[in-house]
């Protein structure tokens, strides 16, 4: 079971974006998380008129990698550790470490 899944909330615990918080839009490969409006950066793009795509200098999101992010907690309103539960009807549950609260719940 993924501790990270697509629409969680993140916080981004290292690098140039350190403490930038957002929405996961998605995975690039199985180690690679894209965050919304985290690690922004600009790109050069060709015109293309088959696609019908103007030229210029658009700002994108890039990944991240998953070591990079933490899920965000808002009962302590910060970054927190995630373990993996399993109930007594055999469902696997994600719990944040701190205060042993569902994610999500």
């Amino acid at each position: 079971m993924e501790k990270i899944r697509k629409n969680d909330e993140v916080v981004v615990i290292a690098g140039r974006d350190k403490g930038g918080r957002g929405i996961v839009m998605g995975f690039e490969g199985c180690d690679r998380v894209l965050v919304q409006g985290v690690n922004r950066v600009k790109k050069h793009v060709k015109p293309n008129p088959m696609r019908g795509q103007v030229g210029g200098v658009v700002e994108k999101e890039m990944p991240l990698h998953v070591s990079n992010v933490a899920l965000f907690n808002p009962a302590s309103q910060k970054a927190d550790r995630v373990s993996v539960r399993i109930l007594e009807d055999k469902n696997r549950v994600r719990v944040f470490k701190s205060s042993g609260e569902l994610v999500g719940a």
